[in-house]
């Protein structure tokens, strides 16, 4: 039995470093190190050679290594990364390998969000695209300036090519690696050039990705891999309700489980500690504890729906007025309206959610995981440690998935392990490292959640089928509220993550009022792949769809119409169509079955999507998805293959969420706990995909997540074609 006392950090850590003086472990494992290095892990050993700056390292070895500043989760940020260097620097694709960067805001910042680190918001090509050009053009200038003092020649004599620096006029030639020690003496030139379009040697290709043969070999370095001296693995109970809190636990069954090395309290639950996951989870399951429900909330999903729907009945905070809207109304000469129901979701990410911590003698601690908010995380884990943000050092690996959940404003999977740090200390185990494991069912039950919302639309047509006024009022928790992020992104009570989307919807509606409500729930919530885009083009996409019909329009044409100030929209679905054969019939199906097209195009974090999905429907209502044309407008495509497959997966994410995702609560208790029941779309099921990408001299802008948006309305706009029936309720359901 026990309970949590109530000491300072910093009193913590002045007293354990006495208690434990005998419990010193070494922090630095060379064949980890090692191993992180040709993985893509943050603690690679260095090779000796010359760093111009924070983001190349070009080793006497001949090694070009870039530093990533973003996390790689799947998306191929690495690989993107290492384009943009790598055509600057004129290096060969072989030698260019990728680290991850330490925690380091000055250094890494993403310069699309000010002072913090972190990856998010399909940023990563975007904020990094003139940055790490320039990167690799100040490395290849002061390759060449070494290289002409070295020969007595002109800089402007001398060419680089796949590695090698050439004079050709007298034949003489050096490798990277041989001219990188003299090359860390060269000045470092405040003002380079970078390489015109036209002379583009990797931007805009195809070349392997840098992670794919670490992955397929089973050599990437994923949280999991991480095993150091002593090391303990910890799994936590949590309490099954939201708000709830324990006030006892009986252990004494735990302690016979062979492997299981103590029971320790922090304030989200009971931990138990063993030598391994096994151990330490059948800990778990023996270990009795008394929860106190007394303030949890003991609310259902319907109950949440049910709110939502009366809270939709007002006005809210206004996100948008266009016009007179009201007025708008009176005059129109038919009016629509519709209500839309989204459930919680889970990230349920392949990787569950780990950390490995450890603090050091000086009172730091240095973390492991597949980082997504650095910055974030330093500040709350110091914060739990009592120790200041710059005494956390994170190292950033491999993350097996994510879609948001890692990017958590609160840190809560790392302040617990932190908490776990702290609790040790005070029984005099000060220098044990500790990995921190969530079962998937842990996340699933008791994590954060891409939050439940109601939508509520109401428009009107002229006689010539026009949309002349567009009202729509939103209602669901703010991810925002409670964040450090609140502040930026909360403005007169509206949340820009709950409406984004919505109030940039680029159709030309004259009178258009958006509102929100933000009720506050104990429900624990994130952002989730797509974030606002998620519901907001569902609800969006589909009444453009109805208002088309009610008009007895195309959808095409309809929308064409109201996209005419719009040409990166427009353009998308023109490509989207036309690749569809959007003007020709499908073929048709078997006896009984009904076959049909929809469409939907969607905006998100400035990259336009446009896609038309194939649908069969049986006569027993179940159906297919058989086919998905997709056309993308993301600027310039720095990697095509990499922008292709993340359309791809972008697809196949948002459509096991259209299909089948749903988070319901009963009583206040989790219903799902793992992929039986919060299933994925399986390989079976998933459509044929064709991409073509809009030719585009803009600036990249993000794909990790605009696909994912745009999938569920165009297959409901499909059904509703197939069937005549209108699906505002997800997941997707005919029967």
């Amino acid at each position: 039995m026990g309970s949590i006392h109530n000491v300072s950090r910093r009193g913590f850590l002045k007293t354990g470093g006495a208690l434990s003086a005998g419990l010193v472990l070494g922090v630095h494992v060379p064949a980890f190190a090692q191993s992180a290095q040709r993985a893509g892990g943050a603690a690679a050993v260095a090779t000796p050679g010359f760093m111009p700056n924070a983001f190349v390292r070009i080793g006497s070895d001949n090694s070009v290594t870039v530093i990533s500043k973003h996390l790689e989760m799947g998306q191929g940020s690495y690989t993107g990364l290492a384009t943009l260097v790598a055509e600057e620097l004129d290096a060969a694709w072989t030698q260019v390998r990728v680290e991850g960067a330490p925690a380091d805001a000055a250094r890494y910042n993403n310069l699309l969000w000010g002072p913090a680190q972190g990856t998010g918001g399909s940023s990563s090509l975007a904020n990094s695209w003139k940055q790490l050009r320039e990167a690799g053009a100040t490395a290849r200038a002061m390759l060449v300036a070494t290289a002409a003092k070295r020969w007595n020649v002109p800089a402007s004599a001398i060419t680089v090519k796949d590695g090698v620096v050439l004079h050709a006029a007298s034949k003489r030639k050096a490798t990277f690696g041989e001219l990188a020690t003299a090359a860390a003496d060269m000045p470092v030139p405040t003002d380079v050039r970078v390489k015109d379009a036209k002379d583009w040697v990797y931007i805009g290709k195809q070349f392997p990705r840098k992670d794919a043969r670490a992955k397929a070999t089973g050599t990437a370095t994923f949280t999991q891999d991480v095993k150091l001296p002593g090391m303990l693995t910890a799994v936590v109970a949590h309490a099954p309700r939201f708000g709830a809190r324990h006030t006892s636990f009986d252990a004494a069954a735990v302690k016979s489980i062979p492997g299981v090395r103590g029971v320790v309290e922090i304030p989200t639950g009971i931990v138990v500690l063993a030598t391994n996951f096994w151990a330490a989870r059948q800990g778990r399951e023996a270990l009795k504890v008394q929860w106190d429900d007394s303030k949890s909330y003991r609310g259902s999903s319907a109950d949440i729906m049910a709110d939502y729907r009366k809270l939709a009945m007002q006005p809210g905070a206004v996100a948008r007025n266009d016009g007179d809207v009201a007025k708008a109304f009176g005059t129109g000469a038919r009016t629509l309206e519709a209500g839309y129901e989204f459930p919680y979701l889970a990230h349920a990410a392949m990787e569950p959610l780990n950390c490995v911590m450890r603090l050091a003698d000086d009172n730091s601690v240095e973390v492991w995981n597949g980082e997504q908010l650095q910055t974030g995380d330093q500040h709350t884990i110091a914060r739990t440690l009592g120790i200041k943000p710059e005494q956390v050092k994170i190292n950033m690996l491999y993350a097996g998935g994510s879609f948001g959940r890692r990017a958590n404003p609160q840190g809560d999977y790392l302040v617990e392990c932190a908490e776990i740090l702290v609790s040790l200390a005070r029984s005099g185990q000060r220098n044990v490292p500790i990995k921190l494991v969530w079962t998937r069912e842990d996340d699933m039950k008791a994590g954060y959640y891409r939050p439940a919302y109601y939508h509520s639309i109401k428009a009107a047509l002229d006689d010539s089928g026009n949309v002349v006024a567009w009202q729509h009022r939103i209602v669901g928790q703010s991810i925002l509220e409670g964040t450090p992020f609140e502040s930026m992104m909360v403005k007169n009570g509206v949340d820009s993550t709950s409406v984004e989307g919505a109030n940039t919807l680029p159709y030309a509606i004259p009178n258009l009022r958006l509102d929100l409500h933000s009720p506050k729930l104990p429900v624990p919530v994130l952002w989730w792949r797509s974030v606002g885009s998620t519901h907001t083009a569902y609800s969006t996409e589909t009444f453009i769809d109805e208002l088309a019909a009610e008009a007895k329009k195309d959808p095409v044409e309809f929308r064409r119409a109201l996209l005419a100030k719009h040409p990166r929209h427009l353009a998308a679905l023109d490509l989207a169509a036309r690749q569809a054969g959007w003007d020709s019939p499908l073929a048709a199906g078997k006896p009984g079955e009904k076959r049909a097209r929809g469409v939907a195009v969607h905006e998100s974090f400035g990259t336009v999507v446009a896609q038309v999905a194939e649908v069969t429907v049986r006569p027993d209502n179940a159906f297919t998805v058989d086919r998905v044309v997709c056309a993308v407008d993301c600027g310039i495509a720095v990697n095509p293959d990499n922008v292709r497959a993340q359309m791809e997966g972008g697809i196949g994410f948002g459509l096991s969420a259209a299909l089948y995702g749903a988070i319901t609560l009963k009583d206040g208790v989790v219903e799902q706990s793992n992929f039986h029941d919060y299933p994925v779309l399986r390989i079976n099921e998933m459509p044929r995909v064709d991409v073509h990408i809009v030719a585009s001299t803009a600036d990249p802008s993000g794909v990790g997540e605009p696909a994912t948006p745009v999938i569920a309305p165009a297959v409901a706009n499909a059904l509703a074609s197939a069937t005549g029936k209108r699906l505002r309720t997800l997941p997707l359901k005919l029967a």
